[in-house]
């Protein structure tokens, strides 16, 4: 009876490894895959509450702001006005675009998601 030679077992073992270690590299992948989502998820959480809140407190205003959210993600908002209208149609409604930043992560590898809307304030005041 004839068994395994040495370098049929080597063989073997070394194609073993190479396999383990590309399984390793997937499930690494799929791990960094995972906590990217979990990332984006929650920059896209933090977004909808600021955009839900933005205009209750105080009234919209043109302009650029920013804050944190917490040690880890934070802000910068712009709001600027929109119209859809020709130059020189009179409007009746005032419409702001919203544009969010919400950024994470440390200053050297920094991440970030865009969101935008636009925001209706409500008839044009006759002046």
């Amino acid at each position: 009876m004839r068994g395994f030679s040495l370098l049929e077992v080597i063989a073997a073992t070394l194609l073993l490894a190479i396999a383990f270690a590309a399984l390793l590299k997937v499930a690494g992948g799929s791990i960094q895959l995972t906590r990217n989502a979990d990332d984006h998820s929650q920059a896209a959480l933090w977004a909808r509450s600021l955009l839900d809140t933005v205009d209750i407190t105080t009234p919209l205003q043109p302009g650029h702001t920013e804050g944190r959210f917490d040690a880890n993600y934070r802000w910068r908002l712009a709001v600027t006005p929109w119209s859809a209208a020709p130059a020189g149609q009179n409007v009746p409604m005032r419409v702001m675009k919203l544009d969010l930043d919400v950024i994470w992560g440390p200053r050297l590898h920094e991440r970030s998601a865009h969101f935008s809307t636009l925001r209706v304030l409500g008839p044009v005041k006759a002046s």
